[in-house]
């Protein structure tokens, strides 16, 4: 064994450890999926966000991933999550009907 493994405890050692940061969430279930997309998408959203020309990809984009994250903190049953991401999905589809039809709302 090299070093580094000699300082790696046992899994059973872990999972009855205070010491070690366990994630709260369920791994590799469904809304852990969504929860990793939606995330992902939101960050693609921001990184185009301000680039003349690519605003309805950016606002389509974050569309879809506050939407997601929605569903998912609806899973969760996650008020303030629930708040959050109804409240920027109404912002985002808001611009989005704007941008489509210049009328400002």
């Amino acid at each position: 064994m090299s070093p580094k493994e000699d300082k790696i405890p046992p899994v059973e050692e872990i999972a009855n450890s205070n010491r070690w940061f366990k994630s709260a969430t369920p791994k590799q279930t469904l809304d852990w999926y969504v929860k990793w997309v939606a995330s992902f998408m939101l960050l693609l959203g921001m990184s185009i966000r301000g680039v003349e020309g690519l605003v309805i990809y950016d606002l389509t984009i974050s569309v879809i991933g506050v939407t997601l994250w929605l569903w998912v903190s609806i899973l969760w049953q996650d008020r303030a999550l629930i708040i959050v991401n109804s409240v920027g999905l109404l912002f985002l589809l808001r611009n989005l009907i704007q941008t489509l039809t210049g009328y400002t709302l």
